[in-house]
């Protein structure tokens, strides 16, 4: 596995500090270069994910440590950011909610708990599983994809790994091939930027293509802070060309940017 394979640099102990800033920024450059190479893949997946999800279908990522926390906060950010709801996309990791803040010892070795996690959300042939798993081997994601894969339902993974047991039940195997890391194995630096980046492609294209983006203004953001509504009148200022007062008062009255220029415009 090249994520496990040795750093190309050493004795990180006897570096620097500058050294050891320029050395892991040199290696975090070369992720976006290894994302684009998944382009293709990650398009066709897409097409797929976005026409279920349009029929009412739903999307699970499903992980562990590291890569499980990446997917919860991928979907954890969808409903205040596009104003979905909580059930359109959702992150689960091996060791449950706990797991999120502390790590549960062996939780990713059970190759049976994904598919139980999974079937709490009753979930069927019309929703699509992600795996996320650096390494490519992690038993919680390998054995969810392949129950996933048997119910009929939709499989990608996303991984730093070529030909890794998550790919062979993933309907769409996502390698974003990163390499050795700054630190030997520690695969939440370079393997984990990947993963995040993919998540965003992911989450992000299909948002904007399920209607939640208008232009380019989160017409659709839940409004839960000073900053959000703050940002919400300056997208009504310069959508309607109001002033700030008659923003804040149209995004006051109707509780949604969205809502605000249909009641105004029409």
């Amino acid at each position: 596995m090249s994520t496990e394979a040795t750093s190309h640099y050493d004795h990180l102990e006897k570096m620097p500090l500058k050294e050891l800033l320029e050395g892991i920024n040199a290696q975090d450059k070369t992720v976006p270069i290894a994302v684009e190479a998944c382009i293709p893949t990650i398009k066709n997946f897409l097409k797929e994910l976005i026409e279920r999800m349009k029929a009412g279908g739903r999307l699970f990522y499903i992980g562990a440590g590291t890569s499980g926390r990446l997917g919860i906060v991928d979907a954890s950010e969808c409903p205040p950011t596009y104003g979905v709801p909580h059930d359109w996309v959702i992150g689960i990791m091996a060791g449950g909610d706990g797991a999120i803040r502390k790590a549960i010892e062996f939780a990713e070795d059970d190759t049976t708990q994904a598919w139980k996690d999974l079937q709490a959300f009753n979930i069927n042939n019309r929703d699509t599983v992600v795996g996320i798993a650096a390494s490519g081997n992690t038993p919680y994601v390998v054995g969810g994809l392949k129950d996933a894969q048997n119910a009929g339902i939709l499989t990608a993974c996303i991984t730093c790994n070529t030909d890794s047991p998550v790919s062979k039940h993933a309907d769409y195997p996502i390698e974003v091939i990163t390499g050795p890391e700054f630190v030997t194995g520690s695969t939440r630096m370079k393997a984990g930027t990947a993963q995040k980046l993919v998540l965003n492609m992911i989450s992000t294209s299909v948002m904007i293509q399920l209607g939640r983006v208008k232009g380019n203004k989160m017409v659709d953001m839940q409004l839960s802070n000073n900053k959000l509504v703050g940002r919400g009148i300056r997208m009504l200022m310069e959508e309607l060309a109001i002033d700030h007062e008659k923003a804040a008062k149209l995004l006051d009255k109707h509780g949604s940017v969205r809502k605000a220029i249909m009641a105004y415009t029409n």
